[in-house]
């Protein structure tokens, strides 16, 4: 019998899952659960091998939510008692100093966790909850922890430290944590496979593309340099966030404007990005004014691309020899434009990309650089799902 993994990645009204069989990598099912505790009815979308069935009901809270899940998988399947459920897997944001590596929850982890939400408000106290809620509907499963932060604790510490006051640091847990890391450990060790190397022998340079955004620079299968810092807020221009902005526009804004912290918090993380510059964070739109003429959409993507460009060119210098460049996720995968803009003027860098070969998106695996070029442009989808249920598998055995 195969070992199959549901991984669940809960957000604060929502629930995504996947039913993944670690041996073959494929996803029996999946689906989503939404509108979780805003009143009224809920929606909900399950995926397998009968089709796609959805439906609206009461979802009060990720309880329910999971409920509603295992009715799902009971009446349209696949039956997990039959499948061979091995364990749960689970998405968590922020892993602190405490988790560099996938963890069986228990109640000390649990409370671990909530201990470090702090760090990541909006995020951890969701994810605990769909942990909860896993742990009570399967109590007899090992459930899996797998965090965003924990690739990434393998950065230097002159990345991951802020030149701020020593002790007000240490005190608040002040440093550079990076996320998107089962993306960026998925990603860079599929394209050590492609180039025919082992993770330990290529450096590379992944960025991770999507209305949340992230770019690492991984030597040797390592991260050792990425964009996003305490928070997901720092690095690229994204959907809604700002990324990198000088610190002393929040003074600014407070001392000008009148701007209290939280609103100075809902600016730069769900008012700024692509959304605030060009109205609209699908990158798709942002094409569609940027053909009918649009100045702001023009000057949005210009910025885009140009915040891109420059973390490349500064990994590039951190790496000394870059292997390969890598786009994932969304945006990476689908997103013709942006990749050539943001590699376009690299050449005496040996980053070039084939017009042809780049041309349109990408399911697949995908070389788009021409054939010799000194460092390998790919573009290969992300599988975060099948990163946590493969972690979760090697932990329990």
């Amino acid at each position: 019998m195969s070992e199959h993994v549901l991984v669940v990645n809960s957000g604060s009204s929502s629930i995504k899952y996947q039913l993944v069989d670690v041996g073959t990598g494929e996803s029996v099912a999946g689906g989503l659960v939404e509108r979780i505790g805003e009143g009224g009815d809920g929606t909900l979308r399950h995926e397998g091998p009968s089709g796609r069935t959805d439906r609206t009901q009461p979802v009060p809270d990720h309880d329910a939510g999971v409920r509603a899940v295992l009715d799902l998988f009971a009446e349209v399947g696949p039956s997990l008692t039959e499948v061979g459920l091995v364990a749960v897997g689970h998405r968590v944001v922020q892993g602190g100093d405490r988790f560099t590596e996938p963890v069986l929850v228990d109640d000390a982890v649990e409370a671990a966790i909530e201990e470090l939400s702090p760090l990541a408000p909006l995020h951890n106290p969701p994810n605990l909850a769909g942990i909860r809620a896993a742990r009570h509907a399967f109590p007899e499963l090992p459930h899996v922890a797998v965090f965003d932060t924990a690739f990434h604790h393998t950065l230097p510490a002159a990345a991951r430290t802020y030149a701020i006051d020593r002790d007000v640091a240490r005190e608040h847990g002040i440093r550079r944590y990076g996320f998107h890391g089962t993306s960026h450990a998925y990603v860079s060790r599929r394209t050590a496979e492609l180039l025919g190397k082992k993770p330990d022998e290529v450096n590379l340079i992944v960025a991770h593309l999507g209305n949340g955004a992230s770019i690492t620079a991984v030597r040797g299968g390592e991260s050792v340099e990425t964009s996003m810092g305490l928070t997901p807020l720092e690095g690229l221009v994204m959907g809604t966030r700002s990324g990198d902005v000088d610190p002393a526009v929040i003074f600014h804004l407070q001392r000008v404007a009148g701007m209290s912290t939280d609103e100075i918090d809902t600016l730069l993380n769900r008012r700024s990005g692509m959304i605030g510059m060009a109205g609209v964070n699908d990158m798709r739109d942002v094409h569609d004014a940027v053909a009918a003429g649009d100045a702001d959409a023009r000057l949005a993507l210009d910025v885009y691309c140009h915040r891109l460009k420059h973390y490349v060119g500064a990994y590039y210098a951190q790496l000394g020899h870059v292997d390969a460049v890598v786009f994932t996720a969304g945006v990476g995968e689908n997103d013709d434009i942006v990749r050539e803009l943001a590699l376009t003027g690299l050449e005496r860098l040996g980053i070039v990309v084939d017009a042809e070969r780049n041309a349109g998106r990408k399911k697949t695996e995908t070389v788009i650089s021409p054939d010799g070029a000194e460092v390998t442009v790919l573009v290969v989808p992300t599988n975060e799902e099948l990163e946590i249920a493969q972690q979760a598998v090697a932990l329990v055995g």
